[in-house]
C-alpha cells in the first residue's frame, strides 16, 4: 500500500479516538500490507445497547471496510468475574444464564452496524474454560501486584482501605491473555479501559508476540452534553427505541454537540462533515444538518422509510417549522434529581409562574419534544435534555442537572 493510502487510512481510523499507543505504531502495522486482526471485547453485562456503546462498534466497522479482520469478543468468562473498572466496590458477577441471554441480544444488535459475513465472533470461555489451575497460576506470574495497583480505581480503593478481591486482579489478566490467544494487532476500548488494553501489550510481549496497538475511544456525552451517556442518568438514546423517539432525542441535542455526534456516530466521510459544517457557517440552518444526522441514525437501526417518517412526524409536531432557529438553550438545577414540570417551565421563562404553567398544561398547550403533556404532576429527571414548548411561539431547549 502506498504511503498516501496509509495516511488516508490513519486519518479515518484515528477519527474521534482519544489515544493511539504507541505513537506511530498503527502506521508501522499498516505498512506490513496485510489485514490486521482488530479485537474489541464486550462483557454481556446488559442486554441493550445505547448509541454511546456504538462508538466502539463504529470504529470496528471502519477497520472492516478497509479490509481488516474484526473480532467481536464476547467476554462470557470475564463476565463471570465482573469488570472492576471505574468501580469503588467489588462488582457482582453474572450467572451463566444471564450471560447467555445478554450475549445473544448483543449479537443481534451489532449486525445493524457490522457486516455479519465478515465479523468473527469469539467467546473467551473457549480458551479460559479449558485453562486449569496450574496454567492460571502461570499466567498470574506474568504480572505484578505493584503494576495492578497502578490502576487508578485499584489504587484509590487500596488507599481508602476498601477491599479488593483477588479475583478482580484476574480480570485485566484474562483480557490481556485474550489478545495473546487471538494474536491481536489492534485492541479497541473506551478510555476507561486503557489499563486493561496495556496489560494486553505486556502479556503479548511476555509470550514473544509483537504487541498490539491500543486505540481508545471517548465515552460519548449524553443528550445533556455534559455527563457520559448512561441509562442510569436517563440521557441516552437506545438503539432499539422507536424511530420517532430516537429522532426526537437527536433533535433535542445542542448544535455544538451535534458535530461531536457527527464525528463519532456518522458514517459520512470527514470531508462530507467538513463540507456540511461549512454550509452551516455560511448560513444553512443547523436544524437541517441535525435532520440529516437524525435520519442517518434512525435509518441505521430501523430503515430509510422509518427515518423519513420520523422526520415528517417531527416537523408536523412542531407545525411545519414553527420552532425558532435561535432557540433559547439553558441549564436548570433539579431538586434532588427531579423537577416538576411547572417549576421547570417557570425556571425556563416559558411561564411567568407555576400557576400559569399548571394552567397551560391543563389547556393542552405544553409539549415536550412535540408530545403534549397531560400530567400536571409530571417530574423530569436530571441528566435529560428536551425541547419544551408552551403555546405556538415559546420554545426552549432545557438541560436538567
Amino acid at each position: 500500500m502506498s504511503m498516501t493510502g496509509i495516511s488516508k487510512q490513519i486519518a479515518e481510523l484515528t477519527r474521534g479516538t482519544d489515544e493511539v499507543l504507541p505513537e506511530g505504531g498503527l502506521k508501522a502495522k499498516l505498512k506490513e500490507g496485510r489485514p490486521l486482526i482488530v479485537k474489541a471485547g464486550f462483557d454481556p453485562t446488559a442486554p441493550d445497547l445505547h448509541i454511546g456503546h456504538t462508538v466502539l462498534i463504529n470504529k470496528m466497522r471502519q477497520f472492516q471496510q478497509l479490509g481488516h479482520e474484526v473480532v467481536f469478543l464476547i467476554g462470557d468468562f470475564t463476565g463471570m468475574i465482573g469488570d472492576p473498572t471505574g468501580k469503588n466496590t467489588t462488582r457482582p458477577p453474572l450467572s451463566a444464564d444471564e450471560i447467555d441471554v445478554n450475549a445473544a441480544t448483543y449479537q443481534k444488535q451489532i449486525f445493524k452496524i457490522l457486516d455479519a459475513d465478515k465479523t468473527r465472533i469469539e467467546f473467551n470461555s473457549a480458551w479460559m474454560g479449558k485453562m486449569d489451575a496450574a496454567e492460571l497460576i502461570k499466567l498470574a506470574a506474568r504480572h505484578t501486584v505493584a503494576r495492578m495497583l497502578e490502576r487508578d480505581d485499584f489504587n484509590k480503593r487500596y488507599a481508602g482501605g476498601q477491599p479488593i478481591s483477588i479475583h478482580e486482579f484476574l480480570y485485566p489478566l484474562v483480557q490481556g491473555y485474550d489478545s495473546v490467544v487471538l494474536k491481536a494487532d489492534v485492541e479497541l476500548g473506551g478510555t476507561d479501559q486503557k489499563f486493561n488494553l496495556l496489560v494486553g501489550r505486556q502479556l503479548q510481549q511476555a509470550f514473544g508476540q509483537n504487541p498490539q496497538i491500543v486505540m481508545t475511544t471517548p465515552l460519548l456525552e449524553g443528550l445533556d452534553g455534559v455527563q457520559k451517556m448512561s441509562k442510569s442518568l436517563g440521557n441516552y438514546i437506545g438503539i432499539t427505541e422507536p424511530p420517532g423517539e430516537m429522532f426526537g432525542k437527536i433533535m433535542s441535542i445542542s448544535d455544538d454537540l451535534m458535530w461531536r455526534y457527527f464525528e463519532v456516530l456518522s458514517f459520512r466521510s470527514l470531508d462530507d462533515i467538513k463540507s456540511l459544517k461549512e454550509s452551516v457557517d455560511d448560513g444553512m440552518n443547523p436544524r437541517d444538518a441535525k435532520f440529516e444526522l437524525g435520519q442517518e441514525i434512525v435509518a441505521r437501526f430501523h430503515s430509510n422509510a422509518a427515518a423519513e417518517a420520523a422526520k415528517k412526524e417531527f416537523i408536523s409536531r412542531f407545525q411545519q417549522g414553527a420552532m425558532p432557529d435561535d432557540m433559547v438553550e439553558l441549564t436548570l438545577k433539579s431538586d434532588g434529581g427531579r423537577l416538576g414540570i411547572a417549576h421547570l417551565l417557570k425556571g425556563a421563562g416559558l411561564a411567568s409562574s407555576t400557576s400559569e404553567a399548571f394552567r397551560m398544561v391543563k389547556q393542552g398547550a405544553v409539549k415536550i419534544d412535540g408530545q403534549r403533556v397531560e400530567d400536571r404532576s409530571l417530574q423530569l429527571e436530571s441528566g435529560t435534555t428536551h425541547i419544551y414548548q408552551v403555546g405556538k411561539r415559546k420554545f426552549a431547549r432545557v438541560t436538567l442537572v
